[in-house]
């Protein structure tokens, strides 16, 4: 049963022995400026934890957090911090976000002290159908399908940009893309992970000339220490800043994109297959964002608001919180906890392969998924000596049965893992948790020439054939469609006032990354940023559980297999980050110690120590 409110303050403190065992250890001195190469700015230090007042930003990258930042010194709000940032990330993270994409993004307003969200996604051309990834009856093979125009949606991220700036923002686009069109013109410092990241991309960079000479200067891997400068994509953000988004869904960027997607501009020696899409001028005309109302469940007390589909990630996070509650889990060992974290995500994965899909095209249950109700009528399935076995036919949310299941079970399709996240808050108290992304690292990995940015392959998210034969299958292509996404940006409310927010990359491991940082934080007792550096399991209804190296090595995967769990190794998962309010005003900013190189957190006022276990 759940147990009295508690508030934030009163979870933080000593993290369970046997668990804290497998933390890294504690918040690390800020690492040293990298040195900046062929005269380009210097990179901030970087540091995962800020705490202070006047507000906060948290992210993977110190640029981009720097440029959040700076709009709030200079008196902007949360929301114009937010956008500066995410344009900053297409300029430092370009493989994980940038207006060739889209993302969603969720807001609180201290004033009204409401949770609004906007859908920004991906749009199908409005000529496809179930058919798009079909050739002679046949799925085309996926690593053709992810290189490809094919798989490139409508970009949803520079409207998302400008109705979060119509509605809530106190600053122009041309103002808040400032610090990245400078950025984008002076250059950011290579680091380890884009130099990796990269090398993992070589082979298809090199067969798009625009892309190649972006990213592979001189022919060559970046290295690490080097400025890497995109003077395209500084010209396009100053487009941007004078003609507006108007300039990509009606002007000359659009052309670019249209021309850029259908017929996609390989290097004459390239021996790989690069399919044309179909967008069209009209495309880019007829694109919206999507003003939704937030998912939305209580839990011990907190309101916690997310992303409703198209985005799978409201929905899937508040059913296995729902069922989660029904156990006391700050009383029970690692085992156990785990245990039960696992299996409470098995169940509202199965849930969410079979019921989420776009609602301008699907009936999606959400108020069903999201009750009480239905996760008592699943939570009962969870048996404290065994683990189910994946994948677990669906439950029906519109007609709970005690323990029901039917159906035929719906397993997790491949989700590109290469996102990013970004958390702002201000002064006045409203937050943003946002997630942009491009699919996939490096997204297509076609480079709009000229124009200095990666297009996405988001539409790769659509099931190509039925998971489930004579099921239906919410997550088929259809015209003007938006693909399901995992994204799950979260933000947790205290009476009405922010608690904390988060929100992670990573596919369909962003659910489980968001679900296990929050129980950790909530219930498990554990600061924002050891339960956002503590290590990862990540369970999709899939017949293997993924665990990251730590838990990979540790005591607690035999006592988990003794349960029927079976585990395979992933060497990272998701890479989050989040803020929270202290009880004296202040403002903690998180993000991670380790994962992608470790993030970036910073506060507009520096103000003592951050809460500690």
């Amino acid at each position: 049963m759940a147990r009295a409110r508690r508030t934030v303050r009163q979870r933080s403190r000593a993290v369970a022995p046997a668990l804290a065992a497998l933390l890294v250890a504690a918040t690390a001195a800020p690492a040293a400026a990298a040195p900046a190469g062929d005269g380009g700015a210097r990179t901030p230090a970087k540091a995962p934890v800020a705490v202070g007042h006047g507000g906060a930003v948290a992210t993977v990258d110190a640029n981009a957090t720097a440029a959040g930042i700076d709009i709030l010194r200079r008196g902007g709000n949360a929301v114009d911090a937010a956008v500066a940032t995410a344009a900053a990330l297409g300029v430092s993270q370009p493989y994980s976000a940038g207006i060739g994409g889209g993302g969603y993004f969720v807001y609180y307003d201290a004033r009204t002290h409401r949770v609004s969200t906007i859908d920004g996604r991906e749009r199908a051309p409005l000529s496809a159908d179930r058919t798009l990834f079909l050739e002679k009856g046949h799925p085309i093979p996926f690593d053709e399908a992810v290189t490809s125009g094919r798989g490139v949606g409508t970009p949803g991220t520079p409207a998302t940009w400008e109705t979060a700036l119509r509605h809530w923002g106190s600053r122009s686009l041309a103002h808040v893309l400032r610090p990245a069109e400078r950025l984008a013109r002076d250059g950011f410092t290579v680091d380890a992970t884009f130099r990796k990241q990269t090398a993992d991309n070589e082979a298809r960079f090199k067969d798009f000339p625009d892309t190649a000479k972006l990213f592979l200067p001189g022919g060559r891997l970046p290295a690490v220490g080097s400025t890497l400068k995109n003077p395209d994509l500084a010209r396009t953000y100053a487009l941007l800043a004078r003609r507006g988004i108007g300039a990509v869904y009606h002007g000359e960027l659009g052309r670019d994109i249209v021309r850029t997607v259908r017929t996609p501009p390989v290097d004459p020696a390239a021996h790989r297959v690069v399919r044309g899409g179909d967008l069209t001028a009209r495309d880019l005309r007829a694109y919206r964002t999507e003003e939704r109302s937030p998912t939305h469940t209580t839990y011990r007390g907190l309101d916690v608001y997310g992303m409703a589909p198209s985005a799978s990630g409201g929905t899937t996070v508040a059913e296995a919180l729902n069922i989660l509650e029904r156990t006391d889990l700050s009383r029970l060992d690692e085992k156990s906890y785990l245990h039960r974290y696992l299996e409470a995500s098995r169940i509202a994965f199965a849930d969410r392969n079979r019921w989420v899909g776009d609602p301008a095209q699907e009936d999606v249950p959400v108020k069903g998924l999201t009750s009480k109700r239905f996760a008592a009528s699943r939570a009962c399935l969870i048996k404290d000596g065994a683990a189910q076995t994946s994948p677990v036919p669906p439950g029906d949310p519109r007609r709970p049965a005690a323990c029901g299941s039917g159906g035929t079970p719906a397993p997790t399709g491949y989700e590109g893992q290469n996102t990013t996240h970004l958390t702002a808050a201000d002064k006045w108290g409203n937050v943003v948790a946002y997630t942009l992304t491009l699919e996939q690292t490096g997204g297509s990995g076609i480079t709009v020439p000229g124009r200095g940015f990666l297009l996405n392959n988001e539409l790769t998210d659509f099931d190509f054939t039925p998971i489930s034969p004579g099921t239906h299958d919410p997550n088929l292509p259809g015209p003007g469609k938006r693909p399901r996404s995992s994204i799950s940006p979260t933000i947790v409310l205290d009476h009405g006032r922010p608690a904390f927010a988060l929100g992670s990359p990573g596919g369909a491991t962003i659910i489980t990354t968001v679900l296990q940082t929050f129980l950790g934080h909530v219930d498990r007792r554990m600061p924002l940023v050891d339960a956002i550096a503590a290590p990862r399991a990540s369970q999709r209804n899939t017949a293997a559980t993924e665990l990251e190296p730590k838990l990979w090595h540790s005591a607690l995967r035999g006592r988990l297999e003794a349960l029927g769990h079976v585990f395979k190794e992933n060497p990272e998962i998701g890479a989050a980050t989040g803020v929270q309010r202290l009880k004296d005003g202040r403002w903690v900013a998180a993000a991670e110690r380790e994962r992608r190189g470790g993030g970036s957190a910073m506060v507009v006022r520096p103000s003592g120590k951050p809460p500690t276990g």
